[in-house]
């Protein structure tokens, strides 16, 4: 069931953002990066859920529309990191409302209650597995 909801999530959300030129991933990498500024390629692909070689090519193309930057990590010098830009910031604006509106339909029909056990109970088994 969770890879079902996955694959509807993941299809939804490219319908949502190809207007503004954006897939489903590159969409998670710029959230991920809007809550965690300042991350290696690596993190940013083990993050968003893509192989190091696709993050690259991510990387490459969202870089290359301003939506985010390279540079180096202001703690060590020698490692280049990646951050949203003002230009990526409005870009998730401009998405913001429709994502909500399908979390929102993805949730009807559960209660307060049990939105937050399904959050609790994935979270769970998400640690769970990252432990490994």
């Amino acid at each position: 069931m969770v890879k079902q909801v996955e694959l509807v999530v993941r299809a939804r959300i490219d319908e949502i953002v190809r207007p503004v030129g954006l897939t489903a991933t590159q969409y998670t990498a710029l959230t991920v990066l809007e809550r965690h500024d300042d991350l290696s390629s690596a993190q940013l692909a083990r993050n968003s859920f893509v192989t190091a070689q696709s993050m690259a090519d991510m990387i490459t193309t969202l870089e290359g529309r301003r939506l985010i930057e390279r540079h180096r990590d202001k703690s060590d010098r020698r490692r280049l990191v990646v951050a949203l830009t003002d230009e990526g910031r409005d870009m998730l604006d401009r998405c913001r409302d429709d994502v909500a509106a399908l979390e929102a339909a993805m949730l009807s029909g559960l209660s307060a209650a049990q939105t937050k056990a399904l959050r609790t109970s994935l979270g769970a088994c998400y640690a769970n597995l990252s432990k490994a």
